[in-house]
């Protein structure tokens, strides 16, 4: 079955073709079928992400996977949230990921309360109109580090620390990381309910 991603994130793109393997299913980036990024006006994760997967599965006629994810930081009322990606435009330095971990830190020096969320929310549609999309939500509880550990994964997984294994993300190979991961536990629950629903 052919789905299209809808992001044009390559992190993202490799670790749910990984995680949806089991099930055959073949993901591919809408970018690489000429469609742009939606429009993102919600405050929450999951209404984002069905507006993306709407969107793609209009654009493009397939089945459509959205993912919506991002750090909630307790000591900010849980934000960034949905602003996760532009975190660091705010601060005035330019959108990207190293420059996201580097506002995160700079905003929490001194700040003791570290602890954080991340969160994923993945929405699968059939189509545009599909009035039963699939919804899985992954969260994984953390804390941020004062300083970048590990070089693998992205995102903000150098400054997630997982007090139960001792690690960033970051320093995680890849297998691990995926097992615990928000992205990783909404993608098992997506499994799920794409067998279920879908197959």
């Amino acid at each position: 079955m052919k789905i299209v991603l809808a992001s044009n994130n390559p992190g993202k793109l490799a670790e749910l073709q990984t995680m949806l393997a089991p099930l055959g299913v073949e993901l591919q980036r809408q970018a690489d079928l000429g469609v742009g990024q939606a429009a993102e006006p919600f405050r929450t994760f999951v209404e984002n992400a069905l507006a993306k997967a709407r969107f793609a599965a209009a654009h493009t006629g397939l089945p459509a996977l959205a993912d919506d994810a991002g750090l909630c930081v307790d000591a900010f009322g849980g934000l960034p949230g949905v602003d996760t990606a532009d975190y660091a435009t705010r601060f005035g330095h330019a959108r990207g990921e190293a420059n996201n971990v580097r506002a995160l830190l700079e905003q929490m020096q001194g700040i003791d309360e570290r602890r954080a969320a991340l969160v994923s929310t993945l929405v699968a549609v059939r189509s545009p109109d599909d009035p039963e999309p699939l919804i899985a939500v992954g969260r994984v509880v953390g804390q941020i580090t004062r300083a970048p550990r590990g070089s693998n994964g992205f995102g903000f997984d150098p400054v997630l620390l997982l007090p139960g294994l001792g690690k960033t993300f970051a320093e995680l190979p890849a297998e691990v990381k995926n097992a615990h991961s928000h992205r990783g536990r909404a993608a098992q629950q997506m499994l799920a309910l794409l067998r279920e629903r879908w197959l």
